[in-house]
């Protein structure tokens, strides 16, 4: 009886052995699908962020050296035209070489003449002291001359010059050019009175133009009165001349500051990137060969 069970036991115990072989097949192909070399690549630093980074210090740079060279064109300019302003007035002839004006803006002249109330026109919206109003511009007619276009100067929208000054009058000014206008400004509109920004041209047309006499030249009457007389002319609805300084904007030392600054904070901002990327790691990704 313990032979049988030991041959029994014996043959079932064959009977396994036989049978494991398809175990260890699976075994090897479920080992075949895992990956036998594995390598690690290491992800590129140059990418299209870095260059961005590293291009931004030379570009604002770059822009940072053209606003100094601005600055200084425009701190020449206004010393050249500070100079012509202290210059003795001159006397315009009777008629005006136009193509020789942008030589002598800010140079101050004498003119006289009678003023033509018809043709007077308002600059508005403009504001002196917090206060509200409108800038006269009204043709000088020359009695051996060409009529020519005064800024009279400032007055409040709520007392206006009257129009009743009929005499000679002499007027210490400089001259000036069209100033540009900006995309906010609206057009001019002569048919309803409506002036927003200085366009000579079409203001000494709307005088009367060439046919008329009137050339495109324009003078800013300088006022050289103290505030308490100025209180007074503003009271009493007269126009109120402008400083004789030179008022060009400068905003070019502030753009200088702004482009440097930005060139060094973007300078040191991809040094610290690259050197973070240098000393840390790569990362390494999986490659299945």
């Amino acid at each position: 009886m313990f032979r049988g069970t030991f041959s029994s036991g014996f043959s079932f115990t064959r009977r396994c052995l036989h049978t494991s072989p398809p175990r260890q097949s699976w075994f090897r192909s479920t080992k075949s699908s895992v990956p036998a070399v594995y390598k690690a690549g290491r992800e590129p630093w140059m990418k299209p962020t870095m260059v961005l980074l590293g291009i931004m210090p030379i570009f604002t740079f770059a822009l940072g050296t053209w606003q100094l060279k601005r600055l200084k064109w425009k701190i020449d300019l206004i010393d050249e035209l500070e100079e012509k302003l202290q210059l003795q007035p001159l006397s315009l002839p009777p008629n005006i070489n136009l193509s020789v004006i942008p030589d002598f803006v800010f140079r101050r002249v004498l003119v006289k003449g009678k003023w033509d109330h018809a043709h007077t026109m308002m600059l508005t919206p403009r504001v002196r002291d917090g206060v509200h109003g409108f800038h006269v511009v009204t043709p000088l007619i020359r009695e051996n001359g060409s009529t020519v276009l005064v800024d009279r100067g400032f007055v409040s929208r709520d007392i206006l010059p009257s129009a009743t000054e009929d005499e000679e009058v002499e007027i210490l000014g400089m001259l000036r050019t069209s100033q540009p206008r900006n995309v906010f400004t609206p057009d001019n509109d002569p048919e309803h009175g409506e002036w927003y920004w200085t366009d000579v041209e079409k203001m000494a047309d709307f005088a009367g133009g060439e046919a008329s006499g009137v050339q495109p030249v324009f003078i800013e009457q300088i006022f050289e009165g103290h505030a308490g007389e100025a209180n007074t002319r503003l009271k009493k609805g007269i126009p109120i001349g402008r400083a004789p300084t030179v008022d060009l904007r400068n905003s070019h030392l502030s753009y200088v500051i702004t482009w440097f600054s930005l060139s060094g904070l973007t300078a040191f901002m991809f040094f610290r990137v690259l050197v973070n990327k240098r000393n840390l790691p790569g990362r390494r990704m999986p490659r299945f060969r």
